[in-house]
């Protein structure tokens, strides 16, 4: 699997480079397919668990609640018009399959990515721990990251959600940041009082990693792609690392750390049962 998932990323990059269709078109759904399909199998390989192979159903679950989670970011793009989209195909069946492959890649790139992280970083800190002894023997997952008293969390989240639809439209343009942070703040506290899953340091740390990774695989592999999208960020737009003005990398992290809360929230309303995430 891990060989496979590198050969679609590898081949199919090359082909776009190279304008040889279909790749140049529809390079990243089958990149990101690639890569869910490698970094589930390393994290298979440390773990002997993973996405795929252990919960076959939710990652097939994961994958299409993907689908209307993105969507809700679209919605708020039509106020912020911080991105569109260019080379679409024509046919309108096509198009919304790409929409669909495209978008259903995405909670799963963050979670697979999110393991994979974990997975190094358990490899990296195992040489240190045996040579410290038990001064690393504290777990950090199972501590909570801090944050503010609940009520006060959920309000400053609605605040930041309900921010580009309160202004005027140029004004809503500059307000990219509070959409990416608001879903965190409102979403956490409400996880935790359901007895969800919540966010602590641990996954923390995995999670934004992962939203970084996935974040300039995204801009690299959408860069060439023939069927892409372009952002009209109005905040330094003119420095640019492929597509995305540089700022706009700070917000893969945070949107990360979004797609664990707002997935956390979905399954605790439809099932109280399912994978522990990013450990």
């Amino acid at each position: 699997m891990m060989r496979i998932g590198l050969a679609i990323m590898i081949v199919s990059q090359a082909a776009t480079l190279a304008g040889i269709e279909p790749f140049a078109s529809w390079n990243t759904p089958i990149c990101w397919t690639g890569f869910i399909l490698f970094a589930d199998a390393i994290v298979y390989r440390a773990r002997g668990d993973s996405w795929i192979r252990s919960a076959p159903r939710e990652f097939a679950a994961l994958a299409i609640a993907s689908i209307p989670l993105w969507l809700i970011f679209e919605g708020f793009n039509l106020v912020l018009r911080n991105w569109y989209y260019t080379g679409l195909p024509e046919d309108f069946a096509l198009r919304q399959f790409g929409y669909a492959w495209s978008f259903a890649t995405i909670w799963p790139a963050m979670f697979e990515g999110a393991e994979l992280v974990a997975v190094l970083r358990a490899r990296t800190a195992a040489p240190i721990a045996a040579a410290c002894g038990d001064t690393l023997r504290a777990s950090p997952a199972a501590a909570p990251a801090p944050s503010t008293q609940p009520a006060l969390s959920v309000t400053i989240g609605i605040a930041m959600l309900a921010s580009p639809f309160v202004v005027s439209p140029p004004a809503a343009r500059y307000l990219a940041a509070p959409v990416w942070l608001g879903f965190i703040l409102l979403l956490d506290p409400v996880n935790r009082r359901l007895g969800a899953e919540t966010l602590t340091w641990e996954r923390v740390v995995n999670l934004s990693l992962s939203g970084l990774l996935c974040g300039v695989l995204w801009e690299f592999w959408n860069y060439w792609a023939r069927a892409k999208w372009h952002y009209s960020v109005p905040i330094l737009e003119h420095f640019k690392v492929f597509e995305m003005p540089l700022p706009g990398y700070l917000g893969f992290p945070a949107f990360a750390l979004e797609c664990f809360t707002m997935y956390v929230f979905l399954r605790r309303i439809v099932s109280r049962d399912g994978r522990t995430i990013a450990l």
